[in-house]
């Protein structure tokens, strides 16, 4: 298997490989990555369906997308409103109903370090959106995923600002933060996995989350100037503690390639119930000071069980 890692790009990933006939979910698909991956996957052959909450905005973001698509590739839009359960289920009974399988589903959609809310039923915003949302999503459209099918949850090396807080999820007694909130929801999108997995993976359906990288996105919108240099400065400081290199901001192709390389390159074995970043499957790391790596409470598996209760509980509703 050809080797990538973080300068890689998604057609880099993607060469040579004809993803015709595959069907794959993308969220998210009406900015930065989410438009990538479609467009990457679409160019290969594959049939996607792109999930976002402003269709107007997404149209005109994914006319790349239809230029780009060869060997039968296409891309259809639907509604998906992550902060909204009602929206949700529509979007996913819709998709039941339609009865198409799906190969491949990517949850890349997600909001970052924003200011302190609710989402419409209630729940803190980061963790509704990011975690909740594509919890319901993901299990109600379970039933269409086949043999060999993956889920890619889109994560990030913010987990390593916080684990999920399973007493105080909606920041309730906790002060909030707006990098805590992010951290416990990427935390989230990778248990979701580890437990996705366990539970399906003797069906021949796996799961894996990703770190796509530093990348220039629209989801930063909420983050001021100062707030982004303060955290580049500490990444900085932590990558000179560690003998790493400066910092430096991937392109979105970059961004987007590990999303594509655990979801149609890597063997599944490999990824699965996993974290990969820079196209490879991250160590344990528990240096603070060290870049990369992935926490060991993030891939905890008694702690995936205690989060998919805690998730269930909270949607009212059992998977």
């Amino acid at each position: 298997m050809a080797k990538f890692g973080a300068e890689s790009t998604t057609d880099q990933v993607l060469e040579g490989v004809n993803l015709s006939g595959k069907r794959v979910l993308v969220t998210g698909a009406s900015a930065g990555l989410g438009v990538e991956t479609a467009r990457t996957l679409a160019a290969h052959g594959a049939t996607v369906v792109g999930a976002a909450r402003n269709l107007d905005k997404a149209k005109k973001a994914t006319e790349v997308v239809r230029t780009d698509a060869k060997n039968g590739g296409s891309l259809d839009l639907v509604e998906l409103d992550l902060a909204s359960l009602r929206s949700v289920r529509a979007c996913a009974d819709a998709l039941v109903k339609a009865g198409k399988p799906f190969d491949v589903v990517i949850c890349n959609a997600g909001v970052m370090a924003c200011p302190r809310g609710k989402t419409a039923d209630g729940f803190e915003t980061q963790f509704g959106t990011n975690h909740l949302g594509h919890f319901v999503l993901v299990n109600r459209i379970a039933s269409l995923m086949k043999k060999g099918s993956r889920l890619v949850n889109l994560s990030s090396a913010g987990h390593r600002f916080s684990d999920v807080d399973l007493d105080d999820p909606n920041f309730e007694h906790t002060p909030y933060t707006e990098f805590g909130a992010y951290g416990r929801s990427k935390t989230a999108n990778i248990l979701f996995a580890v437990e996705f997995d366990r539970r399906h993976k003797a069906e021949g359906i796996r799961a894996t989350a990703v770190h796509p990288g530093g990348i220039q996105t629209e989801l930063g919108r909420y983050m001021t100037p100062e707030l982004r240099d303060q955290m580049i400065k500490n990444i900085n400081e932590s990558n000179r503690a560690a003998g790493a290199p400066a910092f430096q901001w991937k392109t979105i192709p970059q961004g987007a390639a590990t999303t594509v390389w655990s979801g149609f390159v890597a063997p599944a074995d490999e990824v699965g119930g996993l974290y990969c970043e820079d196209c490879h499957v991250a160590e344990l790391q528990e240096n603070p000071q060290a870049r990369g790596g992935v926490r060991a409470y993030a891939l905890n598996a008694d702690h995936a069980k205690a989060l998919w209760a805690k998730s269930e509980e909270m949607v009212g509703e059992k998977f």
